[in-house]
């Protein structure tokens, strides 16, 4: 089985033909460094799997709701947990408050540059 990598562990040298300059490269490897810090397997597994459906989504600005659409995916990947959508929440502050994302407005957020 061929395993994709998520858009969110790449960090590219050349993209479009262009080299990226020093700091968009650093910038890019600093905003998933924290996940490096997290001892925890499951609450690791948890982050991932939020990244991977906003990397799904397939763009910059997105909503509350759009994350939803997830919650059966996420109910496979997580079977234990009873509480889908307040664990969405959580993470999407966690990943607001490590820098990753920003909150725009009740139910709307944005990938941080």
């Amino acid at each position: 089985m061929q395993r994709r990598l998520r858009n969110t562990g790449k960090i590219f040298y050349i993209k479009d033909k262009k080299v990226e300059s020093q700091k968009t490269v650093l910038n890019n490897w600093k905003k998933t460094l924290f996940l490096k810090n997290e001892k925890e397997l499951l609450a690791k597994g948890w982050i991932l799997d939020i990244m991977n459906c906003i990397d799904q989504l397939g763009k910059q600005n997105f909503t509350l709701n759009e994350l939803y659409t997830f919650e059966n995916y996420l109910k496979t990947r997580h079977p234990n947990n009873k509480h889908i959508k307040d664990k969405i929440r959580q993470q999407l502050q966690f990943l607001r408050d490590k820098g990753y994302l920003e909150f725009v407005t009740k139910g709307r957020y944005k990938c941080a540059k």
